[in-house]
């Protein structure tokens, strides 16, 4: 790669730090009994919407025995989606963590073993180490498990601070000719997805923090805030699921935006990783095993006392290509995505002769509306059968893995697939039974507020949540 012209660019701390302040001082949301006992008399109502159904709406914090009615709904309003590590790195579809907090208080024990077989960013396995229980997140995803032992990893916190100072400062000596060629990784259309500057600008970053003479893990949560940061200073869509570059959004980047971004991303973080480590319980342990798989967790029968999860949704998001160029940085992927991408639960990585014939779930429901799609669109039908299919087999595996009588906790929401309305939690609720769960109860969490577009009509406004007892 050809060296920029310009050999080096100054950045001012002062200017970033009173940003970074500046944006500290709006008011934030009392956490002061996030793990004390219930608020119910002031957090919890009822409200009515506008087509005059009943809804309890919650804001903040959920009581631990706020009655659940079977069908009934509510509106969870939370202020925790940026709290301890929780924020550190933008994820699509991102349960907001009142939620699984509230569950695993709920259907828990201090100590327990709690589950939770697509992890994805890592929240459930957070609250759960917050609150004294030990959790195994399971993600087929290479980056979605890099991310998760990050946020549940405590950190030194000498270290830590000394570790920032030495960036920060590294970061205001940024020079062209401080990277070589090795430093910066190969990867397909990388030249197109970065402006040169933001290259030199991101590889000197990386080289920095392997620099450090600290431990792997405080490395590893530097790297994460490098790789927060890498859409955003990448010429592709900060606000898409799908990795794509769009000319008529005109995106602005500038040369220092990277080293910019990046030190603001660390002054932001740091003092959420300095409260999480002290708050963070000794011996309570997270782990993300690379062995496993949704569909077959390998961990003996009744292993776990709880389980809870967000699975993907049928043809929703792509995660591998959402995540690409952050993988792609961080050295998790180097070439085609589209062997992940078929490990994936929900893919539409599918082969024709996959769907030359109509396939059947045994599921009346569902079988009828596969039916309907495939009239119209055979590709579409058998990625909601394989859906389906891929989700029977957690179902078995997680009833395997639990102990007797524990619940599997499992949120879920609806698709529209050429028109047809696709209601999985119906369609899961029954195959759960014939895996040989009972549904114990089922409610709605109505959706407010989607984080990241999705650009189809496959929009979601409820997630089910379905409580399935073994």
């Amino acid at each position: 790669m050809q060296q920029a012209a310009i050999t080096a660019y100054p950045i001012s701390l002062d200017v970033i730090r009173e940003k970074v302040s500046n944006g500290r001082k709006r008011k934030r949301p009392d956490t002061s009994n996030l793990f004390g006992g219930c608020k119910i008399q002031n957090n919890v109502k009822t409200i009515v919407n506008e087509f005059h159904e009943e809804i309890v709406r919650v804001d903040g914090d959920i009581p631990v025995q706020l009655p659940v009615k079977k069908g009934s709904r509510f509106l969870f309003i939370s202020y925790d989606q940026t709290a301890f590590t929780h924020g550190f790195h933008k994820y699509p579809a991102k349960f907001f963590p009142e939620l699984p907090r509230w569950l695993i208080k709920r259907y828990s024990n201090e100590k327990d073993l709690i589950l939770d077989p697509f992890s994805g960013s890592g929240t459930v396995n957070v609250e759960a180490l917050l609150i004294k229980r030990h959790s195994v997140g399971i993600d087929v995803d290479p980056f979605s498990r890099f991310i998760s032992e990050v946020k549940t990893t405590p950190l030194p916190i000498d270290e830590l601070e000394h570790a920032q100072k030495r960036l920060l400062n590294l970061a205001t000596k940024f020079d062209f000719s401080k990277v070589k060629e090795k430093d910066i990784p190969e990867f397909p259309y990388r030249d197109n997805w970065f402006n040169r500057e933001i290259i030199f600008e991101l590889a000197y970053i990386k080289k920095m923090i392997k620099a450090l003479k600290i431990s792997e893990e405080t490395k590893n949560y530097f790297l994460v805030n490098m790789s927060s940061i890498v859409r955003a200073v990448s010429n592709a869509d900060d606000n898409c699921t799908r990795t794509v570059i769009r000319k008529k959004l005109n995106k602005q980047i500038f040369p220092s935006d990277a080293l910019t971004k990046f030190v603001e991303r660390i002054l932001i973080n740091t003092p959420k990783m300095i409260q999480f480590s002290e708050l963070a319980p000794k011996r309570i342990k997270a782990k993300f095993p690379d062995t496993s798989d949704a569909r077959d967790i390998g961990f003996p029968d009744q292993t776990f006392d709880f389980a809870v999860t967000s699975p993907p949704y049928v043809n929703a998001v792509d995660y591998p290509r959402t995540h690409q160029l952050e993988s792609y940085w961080l050295e998790l992927a180097s070439g085609s995505l589209t062997p992940l991408k078929k490990k994936h639960v929900g893919t539409e990585s599918v082969l024709s002769k996959e769907y030359e014939y109509r396939h059947r779930i045994g599921e009346k429901q569902a079988d009828r509306v596969i039916g309907k799609i495939y009239s119209v669109d055979k590709r579409r039908a058998y990625i909601a059968y394989k859906y389906l299919l891929d989700m029977k087999k957690n179902f078995e595996e997680t009833y395997r893995v639990l102990k007797k009588g524990a619940r599997y906790a499992v949120v879920v929401g609806n698709n529209q697939i050429r028109g047809n309305l696709f209601e999985s939690w119906k369609y899961l609720m029954e195959i759960a039974e014939q895996v040989g769960f009972s549904v114990e109860t089922y409610f709605g969490s109505e959706i407010i507020k989607h984080f990241i577009k999705v650009p189809r009509k496959e929009r979601i406004n409820t997630d089910w949540i379905l409580i399935l007892k073994r």
